[in-house]
């Protein structure tokens, strides 16, 4: 992935103390090392372990609760009301080994979460081993979580602190959306930010509606407010970026901002279509996201890397466009240049994090491989996945999880659909 995307044959990397000490042919690998433990995997390819820049983790138990609805009907008649009747900590612990399980076995071994009770995220996600980016939510109106901005503000700052001393997870602010955040916090969550040194992730056009309303109520353009703001910087990831005419592109790329493309959830609550061509050939960084299960169904990168690049094209209308390398990229370092944590993961590199994942290449759907790469975006799925490792630890092999109990995570998943159900 660095400097640029390759693929290198009878590759060696050697691990120490959870980070990459060196990446090298086997040969060299021989005559200078002398391992404790030797993971030999033929006929896999060796990756960077997937990022999944903006997901909704605990929405996991609300999966196929709420399908085929459009945006507006599935937030404002199932989803929010349920959330405010049901969602709690518990809730939260649970939905979130869920979608963690379900992640790492699919080889993604980062996530940045947006959701309630992100402290309990926080905890899981260490507990799990899994590399986490956490939201700290902010919002103008009362949730399970919170009921007032300053609360919102206060609770996450406190978040922020506990989790200095993690290594594994970091945090970033989290406005929901320019609908539902005012000016006064946005004002506050920039000072912070720019204060602590933290991204700031916000759903930005995520629909016609939503940038018509706006221009109804307010004249303006949410990014235009946004930018007003001072919120339009290197730090911030638009996520959804559905609705952006030229000048919004350049102004993006100006800033060094970053977009978080969710092409299927896009698709299935026809959202709109982002963009992803303009904004490379612009010079923005686009990283991609699954948002959470309920509207989207799976937390699968391999999915939206295939639509991502599928999808684009057709946006595009050229088949040129978003080729299978840039669907690549943008589930691995674009994503960690998103969540501010590329120093540390996203690509196999000397001295960063040993977050790494397998892909076996053997089955007939995936044979012959003439291009490991294309075979990787279109043909390739999550259940070629073998192994991953989070900062060296071997989270998953052949398959199999090795902190998480699966048999009680899926019991209390069950038990949390027939309440969802009931809701």
């Amino acid at each position: 992935m660095e400097p640029d995307l390759d693929t290198r044959t009878d590759i060696a990397v050697a691990v120490d103390k959870g980070r990459i000490l060196d990446v090298v042919s086997r040969r060299e690998a021989d005559e200078k090392y002398a391992p404790d433990a030797l993971h030999e995997r033929g006929d896999h390819v060796l990756l960077p372990g997937l990022i999944n820049a903006h997901t909704h983790a605990a929405m996991t138990l609300m999966r196929g609760f709420a399908d085929d609805l459009r945006l507006e009907r599935w937030l404002e008649e199932r989803i929010w009301p349920t959330e405010m009747s049901l969602v709690n900590s518990e809730f939260v612990a649970d939905g979130s080994r869920l979608a963690i399980a379900e992640m790492l076995l699919g080889g993604t071994t980062c996530f940045g979460d947006m959701y309630f009770f992100p402290e309990r995220v926080a905890d899981v996600a260490a507990e799990a081993g899994i590399r986490a980016a956490i939201g700290l939510i902010a919002l103008d109106f009362p949730t399970p979580w919170a009921k007032t901005p300053d609360e919102y503000i206060s609770k996450g700052l406190a978040l922020h602190d506990s989790c200095r001393s993690q290594q594994l997870v970091t945090t970033f602010f989290a406005p929901h959306a320019p609908y539902s955040v005012g000016d006064e916090t946005l004002r506050r969550v920039r000072q912070l930010a720019d204060e602590l040194e933290l991204p700031v992730q916000m759903h930005i056009h995520e629909t016609k509606k939503e940038v018509d309303d706006a221009l109804r109520d307010s004249g303006r353009r949410p990014l235009a407010r946004l930018a007003e703001l001072g919120l339009v910087t290197s730090s911030l990831m638009a996520v959804h970026a559905t609705q952006l005419n030229d000048d919004e592109i350049d102004d993006l790329a100006a800033a060094g901002a970053s977009v978080v493309h969710c092409p299927r959830s896009n698709l299935k609550l026809v959202s709109g279509a982002c963009p992803v061509s303009r904004l490379q050939t612009a010079g923005v960084n686009v990283a991609l996201g699954t948002d959470g299960a309920a509207s989207n169904n799976r937390l699968d990168l391999w999915a939206e890397m295939d639509t991502a690049a599928l999808f684009g094209k057709y946006v595009a209308g050229d088949a040129e466009a978003v080729p299978a390398s840039m669907a690549l990229e943008m589930a691995t370092i674009n994503g960690a240049r998103a969540l501010g944590v590329e120093d540390v993961t996203g690509s196999i590199v000397a001295g960063k994090a040993a977050d790494l994942i397998c892909v076996e290449l053997t089955s007939a759907a995936v044979q012959p491989v003439i291009d490991p790469l294309s075979q990787l975006v279109y043909c390739a799925g999550r259940d070629q996945v073998t192994d991953s490792w989070v900062a060296g630890e071997h989270l998953v092999t052949d398959g199999r999880l090795a902190r998480l109990d699966v048999d009680s995570i899926l019991e209390r998943a069950r038990l949390w659909g027939q309440r969802v159900v009931g809701a």
